[in-house]
């Protein structure tokens, strides 16, 4: 699960949420990214009358206003589709998970209030994470790797390609 959120568990709460709805339904996630990819042109009032039309989740309609998350989570379809089994399947751990993700970051010195971004820690060292302006949603981007401090992902979430020979094998 820790490799699953990596990704996206510092995003303000209200974005991770949505991307987490959203992940429910990757079929309308790759179709929203189509139709977005066809109407570059379309914002605010237009884009909203242009959604009324689909019969898509509220959640993916949402994300069609963040077309650069929308892009990665249709190009990378796999996480997307394990993302959304996941908070179906088994929500309270995924947003454990979030809150163990984010106490790492929040350690080692690389979650901080900004201009952007107001954190909290709140009771039992839960850490809240809000964006400071309602009008303007800031999507982070960060290497998981060097953000949590000393985490590493697993060695493989996927199977690789190719299978492993014992060394000596080819001998």
């Amino acid at each position: 699960l820790e490799q699953l959120v990596a990704p996206i568990a510092l995003y303000a709460d209200s974005l991770l949420m949505q991307i987490l709805m959203s992940a429910t339904y990757p079929l309308e996630i790759v179709q929203a990214d189509r139709f977005m990819r066809e109407n570059k042109d379309l914002k605010d009032t237009k884009l909203d009358e242009a959604l009324k039309a689909k019969d898509w989740d509220p959640s993916v309609k949402s994300m069609c206003t963040l077309p650069d998350v929308l892009k990665r989570m249709s190009e990378n379809l796999d996480w997307t589709q394990d993302l959304g089994d996941a908070f179906l399947g088994q929500k309270d751990a995924l947003l454990d998970t979030v809150q163990i993700m984010r106490g790492k970051a929040y350690d080692s010195g690389n979650l901080k209030t900004t201009e952007q971004q107001v954190i909290t820690v709140e009771k039992e060292k839960i850490i809240v994470i809000q964006s400071r302006s309602l009008e303007v949603v800031y999507v982070p981007t960060y290497s998981p790797t060097v953000v949590y401090g000393g985490w590493a992902p697993p060695p493989y979430y996927y199977p690789p390609m190719y299978p492993y020979y014992p060394p000596g094998a080819g001998l």
